[in-house]
């Protein structure tokens, strides 16, 4: 998954951001600048687009600053006040009511496309701005998985989006740190309310964040990832500076970010956690029957009940144990595929060498993908794309992969983040199939290629939905074939081994938040249908009870974009060109799936008119 999601849940911080509200100060809206009768519709269509991104970013710094924008880097501000969701709110309603002022049929089809993407994601947001939404997720402000108190220590480690150029960037450092203090505090007075109301998170995501805050806790502030800055002065800042910044940081983190954890882990294990939920789905929370079915749209971008995506699943999951039971048989393994399952995760032969060996491993993968996907591709993102672990700090509860993108200049790199954590748990098969996906060409091209598109206004380049971004990664696991992956029948396995996760979380998702599900009956569930370890496993069951239906984007956005392939390919014949479609899927942004398939019909019927 992508670290923005998260912007980006998702994870995908290219998850963060998309996924939640950002941490942000409360700014005055800026006021739209009046309509001039000179004015097509085009043109004031594009000038709502310029006016509601400047105004967003105003209002969400960190946004900006993960698009390379340091304008408003000197603040942080608070995410989860009653004034900052009253923002997003009335911003939301304000575009829409612009956009309703606009003749969209006197628009062309590039700028219809965009008009139908900007009601869609802005309709959207406001339905989860509404207080009856906010009284089930506000007031449940962090959990294991997409929680400020991670993110943030990356963010500010120098290894990410927040700028260390000079001793101003250094000062700023500072400032959002102190503004991060208070954030942790308001996060505490929003659990409180939750336990007045009665909407709480599980005794789960509550153990699993005390251990994290122990982890960082335990420590020293000189060595904590928020330490990382001072390791490498740039020139900029004169040796005669660098030791009063040093002292000003280490003391902000001394003195502020670790009372501030201390507070939060203190009332999480006195005050909270005996009152948490024990059941540990939605369908256990007052309210959650209603959030999950919201969930479940938001993440799909298509009006499914939680019954149809169980039972999409369930037939995905016969599909691809029996392709897995043509693998056990093609390499003679005398047993069940029960028995290749357990081999599979068991066997040392799949344990990887160690740390370094894992990396060299990934790297070859890329270079053997960069040797061919400039076939399959007819626009290949600027930005270069580097391989890391994940940090020591969060890597026991990360996914075995994510992305974090870079910027749209190419200055910072995308990042494909692989996870050692328990490395004899981690099985060397599923190491080309997981490159494809966080990689190349999975999130860094739809996300590169989407940022670097200075022709689209800045919601489509730097926005979306989770069901095409995920989709297309697991779409582009579909291209092992084209790019010369998966030759051997154990990494074919380890591709169909990462499209059964994706099928399984259609089961095991609904099956937690919709049919009471327990973690234990989930676990054992992905335990009888892949090879994945239990360890694996164990990461993937926690994360779905944290995010509800964020997983089930996977498999319902890769099986949208294979059928228009599939589509495009019948209607076309002879005509069809593989670049062209990705072309045709990629260049215009994270779109909802419904506004995608518009698409390509639309491209379909030009095509066989030309």
């Amino acid at each position: 998954m992508t670290v923005r999601a998260f912007m980006l849940a998702a994870v995908s911080f290219a998850a963060i951001a998309a996924a939640a509200p950002a941490l942000a100060q409360t700014l005055a809206p800026a006021q739209p600048a009046a309509a001039t009768a000179q004015e097509t519709p085009s043109q004031r269509l594009h000038r709502l687009f310029r006016e509601s991104d400047e105004d967003s970013l105003r209002r969400n710094p960190i946004q900006a600053m993960f698009r390379g924008d340091f304008r408003y880097a000197d603040r942080l501000g608070d995410y989860i006040t009653d004034e900052y969701f009253a923002a997003e709110r009335a911003a939301a309603e304000r575009d829409l009511a612009a956009l309703r002022a606009i003749d969209r049929a006197a628009l062309n089809a590039t700028d219809r496309l965009a008009y139908d993407v900007f009601e869609h994601q802005t309709r959207n947001n406001l339905i989860d701005l509404q207080p009856d939404m906010l009284a089930l997720t506000a007031v449940r402000p962090i959990n294991h998985f997409s929680g400020f108190h991670t993110f943030y220590p990356v963010f500010a480690s120098g290894r990410s989006a927040a700028p260390f150029r000079n001793v101003e960037d250094y000062e700023n450092n500072v400032r959002r740190h102190q503004q991060f203090v208070t954030g942790i505090d308001r996060a505490i007075g929003r659990f409180r309310q939750g336990l007045a109301s009665g909407v709480v998170e599980t005794q789960l995501t509550i153990r699993n964040v005390i251990q994290q805050l122990d982890t960082q806790l335990a420590v020293a502030p000189e060595e904590s990832p928020y330490a990382g800055p001072l390791q490498n002065f740039p020139e900029a800042v004169p040796e005669a500076e660098r030791a009063r910044l040093r002292a000003e940081l280490i003391a902000v983190i001394r003195d502020g970010i670790y009372p501030a954890y201390r507070r939060l882990r203190e009332f999480l294990q006195t005050e909270y956690l005996p009152h948490a939920r024990e059941g540990v789905g939605l369908v256990h929370m007052r309210g959650g029957d209603r959030l999950y079915q919201r969930r479940i749209q938001d993440n799909t971008t298509l009006p499914l009940t939680a019954d149809e995506v169980h039972n999409i699943g369930l037939s995905e999951v016969a599909r691809i144990r029996g392709e897995m039971d043509a693998i056990r048989s093609r390499v003679n393994f005398n047993g069940t595929l029960a028995q290749f399952f357990e081999h599979l995760r068991t066997d040392r032969q799949f344990e990887p060498e160690s740390r370094e060996w894992m990396r060299e491993r990934y790297y070859a993968i890329g270079r053997q993908v960069d040797e061919r996907i400039g076939q399959y591709f007819s626009t290949l993102p600027r930005a270069r794309l580097e391989i890391r672990e994940v940090e020591a700090f969060r890597e026991r509860n990360e996914a075995g992969g994510s992305y974090q993108d870079g910027t749209p200049d190419g200055s910072r790199p995308g990042v494909f983040y692989y996870n050692a954590y328990d490395l004899p748990s981690r099985r060397t098969y599923g190491m080309e199939t997981l490159y494809l996906h966080e990689g190349a060409p999975g999130h860094h091209f739809q996300i590169s290629l989407a940022n670097e598109n200075e022709a689209l206004p800045n919601f489509m380049r730097f926005g979306g939905n989770t069901a095409f971004v995920e989709g297309w990664a697991l779409y582009a696991e579909t291209l092992w074939d084209e790019l010369g992956m998966e030759t051997d029948p154990y990494q074919r396995f380890g591709g169909l081994n990462d499209e059964m996760l994706r099928a399984m979380r259609l089961v095991v998702d609904t099956g937690i938040h919709s049919k009471g599900w327990t973690r234990d009956q989930a676990i054992q569930y992905m335990l009888d249908n892949s090879g994945m370890s239990r360890t694996e496993v164990v990461s993937e069951v926690e994360r779905y009870i944290a995010i509800p239906g964020q997983a089930l984007a996977y498999k319902i956005g890769q099986l949208k974009i294979l059928e228009l392939r599939a589509r495009a390919e019948a209607a076309l014949g002879d005509r069809f060109d593989l670049r062209e479609f990705h072309a045709q899927v990629l260049m215009t942004g994270a779109l909802p799936l419904a506004v995608l398939e518009r698409k390509i019909d639309d491209w379909i019927a030009s095509r066989r008119a030309a």
